[in-house]
This record gives C-alpha cells, sequence and structure tokens, in this order.
C-alpha cells in the first residue's frame, strides 16, 4: 500500500473456537487492510486479539467497524473494538533488553506491584504474558522489558527483588537473548 495511510487498533475477545481469526481477516481484507502487527492467544478458554492494521487513506471506517462488528456477531464474540490510532515511527520503539520472570502464590497486586516499580525506573514493558498453574495456586508471570538509556541493570534488579520480597514471590531478572526470526 502506497501513499497515505490511516492506522486502527483492533481487539476482539470472545469463547475459542474455529474460524475468529478467518473471518476477523476476511473483514480487513474486504477492505484492503493489511495486518501489521499483532498478538492472540487463548486466554481462560476465550481468544484474544490485538491487532494494528493499515489501510489506505481513502477507507470508510465506519463501514470498516461495522463489517468486523457483524463478524463478531456472527462468531458470538464477546467484545469487538475498532479505533483509529495515530502512526508512530518504528524505529521509535523500545527494543526489550530484558527479561523478568515471577513465580509465587496467586494473590492480587503482583501485576500492579512489579509494573509499577519498573514504571517508577523508567523500563518500559514491550511484552507480558501470566498464567495460573496447578489449579490456580501458582501465578507465573514473564515480562520482556526496555531499560531507559544509562539504566543500571543491578539497580533495577535490586528494586525488583524488593518487590518480590514484599509480594512474597520469587523473581528472576536477566539480559534478553536476541535470536533471529
Amino acid at each position: 500500500m502506497l501513499g497515505a495511510m490511516l492506522h486502527f487498533a483492533v481487539s476482539a475477545v470472545g469463547r475459542d473456537r474455529p474460524g475468529i481469526v478467518a473471518a476477523v481477516s476476511e473483514a480487513l481484507l474486504a477492505h484492503d487492510a493489511n495486518i501489521e502487527d499483532s498478538q492472540m492467544a487463548i486466554l481462560r478458554g476465550h481468544f484474544a486479539m490485538t491487532l494494528v492494521v493499515s489501510t489506505g487513506a481513502g477507507t470508510d471506517a465506519a463501514a470498516l467497524e461495522n463489517d468486523l462488528r457483524a463478524a463478531g456477531d456472527r462468531l458470538g464474540l464477546d467484545a469487538m473494538s475498532v479505533s483509529e490510532i495515530s502512526e508512530i515511527d518504528p524505529a521509535a520503539e523500545p527494543v526489550p533488553s530484558h527479561l523478568v520472570s515471577v513465580y509465587g502464590a496467586d494473590h492480587a497486586g503482583i501485576v500492579h506491584a512489579v509494573s509499577s516499580a519498573l514504571a517508577q525506573l523508567g523500563v518500559t514493558i514491550t511484552d507480558l504474558e501470566s498464567r495460573l498453574a496447578g489449579e490456580g495456586a501458582l501465578y507465573a508471570m514473564q515480562l520482556e522489558v526496555a531499560l531507559p538509556p544509562g539504566a543500571d541493570p543491578a539497580s533495577v534488579e535490586r528494586e525488583l527483588a524488593a518487590v518480590a520480597g514484599a509480594q512474597r514471590v520469587e523473581l528472576a531478572f536477566r539480559p534478553l537473548e536476541h535470536d533471529a526470526l
């Protein structure tokens, strides 16, 4: 697609079943929308997707949203949202540099405590996954993070260790190894 572009954030959540990706991508294709970035996963039996899509500047945003919502209705999805977003230079995106792993007895507040400590240090979370395991008794969370320029990894690790102690969880912090796709 050449020329001016529009970008949209598209999110959908619903009971997992075959055909969700096919139906959403079909509606996007009908509007010549290109999926630029995506995250999709099954979360506690619900399929969740978040997409960033681009379209030509002449795209009828209301028609695109109507077609996506119609696809969601046909599938019985619980939620479908479409929002125009501003374009951001991909070169300005933070590059993940470290991996944070958290394990412990499940309780409210773990995500908040870890993410708040990282935010106070100016650390950007670039990816976060969490799961309940073992009949819901064990909480596991893994984050990819980007340290700000000049940040001391040892001081970040010390702050996270303090959070881990307060939350009674185990936490590991290590440099991220970058693999080529």
